[in-house]
């Protein structure tokens, strides 16, 4: 029995293992016996086949022949004659036509389910079947003479003929295809008899036979006439006696004296040597019977092939179910043997210890390394109970499994500790530079109090900027380390504040344009982390959008939040990258993911470390032409719609930027164009969880 492991590779079990090498010989058993009696299935199946085919499509076929072995006596006797009425040879080729209506469909359907030989048969009659309407036109016209009208028609019942020789011969049961063949034969006289039974009305009509037709007359009577001796000893009894019967009767008597006095006193014009009307009754009623005879002997030998096949694959059934018995049999005693061979204590430990490992796989492992991820202490020996299944070559595995189980936690155990100091490490250094951008913007903002010249204290402005953005890095490196920002607030701040110290941490601050926002705030506890997100997001879109091209920031009331909407006119995305960030956005990555991706815009792991923690919902879109479009909803657990603050005048504390012309401000002036800094934005936190009004 094949199994799949766990890493989709299949497996044989040892019971599997050990049935296979007693089946080995039942196998070659059931080899020889399928290679012996397959040629016989083949050869029952094959006979059936043919003679299926012969007995739905080729004799059917006999009311077409006759009609065909009419036409071809009408139209001669018209080409002898063309002055005479033509509506028996019209009336004939309807009768021909509907006939052969009715065969083609059998033909179509004895290609697709015979031999190739025999549906190359039928594809060479459909083909002279096809020229059937341009002979018939050629011989109203008068472009095909009576000599090459009867060479057609001969043609195309002789191809008749070889169908029927081509089925009988390739019936693998010799005397089916013997009754096959001596059908055939019989056909074939009954076509030398309606040749000469045409030449015959041809030369009575015409008043003479034409160069070489009575040669030719001759010659096919007595063909016929001795295929009929000769193939009456060998014929089916029905046949045989519908041929004796026939040879004994009158119109026989009499067709044979009208062939004698043909062959011995050939007509001349104006004294036929036999009456016209006589010969045409007797020749076509002697010509019908003959093919009658020769479907009746096909009908028999299809009949005995048929029978002959079914008997020879019922004694195949019989062998193969005696066969199959036998190799059943072996089978089974294969199994119990293999049962047997198999030590069932054996098994039952071999399942034991897999589930055991499976249990402590999927179950006590992965709740080890959840409590170490949580920072909880694990004792490796306490955690781990060993698999205890004896000392032999199943206690063994066992054991091998245990060290393989002790080596993984303790590697996960070291690896927690390692990066929970890398953690502190990688925290220590953050808020030493936290605390060092906040000493600078003092600085600043003491030295930005004091100053009075516009270019020096639009540097100073720029640098204060820049210690803004530096301070913004340093945050992105605590909240990757999965801790909270140092900066906090108290009370609820207005939306549009929020927006404007966003875009003050924005490198490329002169592109962004802020419109209306509703009178609204955002609660104390999210305002720092809501700045955070919003100016990673406003950074991106004008950092991949062109260096002259606008930023547009909208902000809506929903009932379900704030919507804010970021919208460049950059390069935009493209949807396989686009698709990837939105479902980075919708998680809560880990610090070990970006390590992973090696992914260096860090922004989308901040944005989306900050949107998990308060329930933002961030989605990126293409835009309308180009460029791409950042929707953050801010839901309704950190919105307050009371109107907290009234509205503000210019205040020398408010944030100021580098202006593009410094030498037009007055001192102590806000920088035109520039976003402001709230008085709240002046109180900056420590770093170290300060909280500022």
């Amino acid at each position: 029995m094949a199994r799949t492991s766990s890493s989709g590779s299949e497996y044989k079990t040892i019971r599997a293992r050990l049935t296979r090498i007693g089946l080995v010989p039942s196998v070659i058993l059931l080899v020889m016996w399928l290679g012996f009696s397959s040629l016989t299935i083949y050869d029952g199946y094959y006979a059936t086949m043919v003679a299926t085919g012969v007995q739905n499509a080729s004799i059917p076929a006999a009311n077409s022949l006759m009609e065909l072995q009419e036409e071809r006596r009408l139209e001669l006797e018209h080409l002898s004659r063309p002055d005479t009425d033509p509506s028996a040879v019209t009336a004939q080729r309807t009768r021909t036509d509907a006939a052969l209506a009715r065969t083609r469909p059998n033909f179509d359907q004895l290609v697709s389910g015979s031999p190739k030989v025999i549906a190359d048969q039928v594809r060479g009659l459909g083909s002279l079947l096809a020229e059937l309407p341009r002979q018939r036109a050629g011989m109203d016209s008068g472009a095909v003479s009576r000599q090459e009208a009867f060479a057609y028609y001969n043609r195309l019942l002789e191809k008749w003929a070889d169908l029927f020789d081509t089925q009988a011969r390739i019936v693998p049961d010799a005397k089916a295809g013997q009754a096959g063949l001596a059908g055939s034969e019989v056909f074939r006289a009954a076509d030398r008899m309606s040749q000469a039974a045409s030449l015959g009305s041809a030369a009575l009509t015409s008043g003479q036979f034409g160069p070489g037709e009575h040669v030719t007359f001759a010659h096919l009577v007595g063909s016929y006439h001795a295929r009929l001796d000769t193939n009456l000893p060998v014929m089916e009894p029905g046949g045989a006696e519908l041929l004796r019967q026939l040879t004994a009767s009158d119109a026989w008597r009499q067709l044979t004296e009208f062939e004698n006095a043909l062959i011995e006193n050939p007509p001349r014009p104006g004294e036929p040597s036999v009456d016209p009307a006589a010969w045409g009754r007797v020749s076509t009623e002697v010509s019908q019977q003959l093919v009658e005879v020769a479907v009746q002997q096909a009908r028999e030998g299809i009949e005995l092939s048929l029978d002959n096949g079914n008997n020879r694959l019922l004694e195949v059934l019989a062998v193969s179910l005696g066969g199959l018995v036998a190799v059943l049999i072996g089978i089974v005693l294969a199994a119990r043997a293999a049962r047997s061979l198999v030590d069932r204590t054996l098994v039952s430990r071999l399942t034991s210890l897999r589930d055991d490992t499976l249990r402590l796989a999927r179950e006590r492992l992965p709740g080890i390394m959840s409590r170490l991820e949580r920072g909880e202490q694990v004792d490796v020996e306490a955690e781990l109970a060993p698999l205890d299944y004896g000392t032999d070559e199943i206690g063994q595995v066992a054991d091998a499994f245990n060290t393989a189980h002790h080596t993984a936690v303790a590697a996960a155990v070291q690896e927690n500790h390692a990066k929970a100091g890398f953690n502190k490490v990688f925290l220590g250094i953050a808020h030493r530079n936290q605390g060092l951008v906040h000493r600078q913007l003092k600085v600043l903002d003491r030295m930005e109090r004091n100053e009075e010249h516009p270019e020096r204290l639009a540097g100073l402005f720029e640098l204060d900027h820049l210690a803004t953005r530096a301070r913004r890095n340093a945050e992105n490196l605590v909240v990757l380390a999965g801790v909270q920002a140092g900066r906090k607030w108290r009370k609820p701040v207005r939306l549009a504040d929020v927006v404007r110290a966003a875009v003050a941490e924005t490198e490329h601050f002169d592109r962004i344009q802020v419109h209306r926002a509703p009178d609204l705030s955002v609660i104390g506890a999210a305002v720092g982390e809501v700045i955070h997100l919003l100016a990673e997001l406003m950074d991106n879109a004008t950092s991949f959008s062109a260096p002259n091209s606008k930023v547009h920031v909208y902000c809506g009331d929903t009932p379900r939040g704030v919507l804010l909407r970021i919208e460049d006119e950059g390069m935009g995305m493209r949807p396989a990258e686009r698709d990837e960030a939105n479902v980075l956005l919708a998680s809560k990555p880990k610090f070990e993911d970006i390590t992973l991706r090696g992914d260096s815009r860090l922004g989308l792991f901040v944005v989306a470390v900050l949107a998990s923690r308060r329930g933002i919902r961030v989605e990126l879109r293409e835009a309308e032409g180009e460029g791409t479009v950042a929707l953050v909803r801010l839901p309704t657990n950190i919105v307050a719609h009371e109107r907290l603050f009234e509205d503000r005048t210019e205040d020398p504390d408010l944030l100021r930027l580098p202006s593009p012309n410094p030498g037009e401000r007055s001192p102590g002036a806000p920088v035109p164009g520039a976003p402001e800094r709230p008085k709240w934005e002046r109180a900056r936190g420590s770093g170290r969880g300060e909280r500022g009004d």
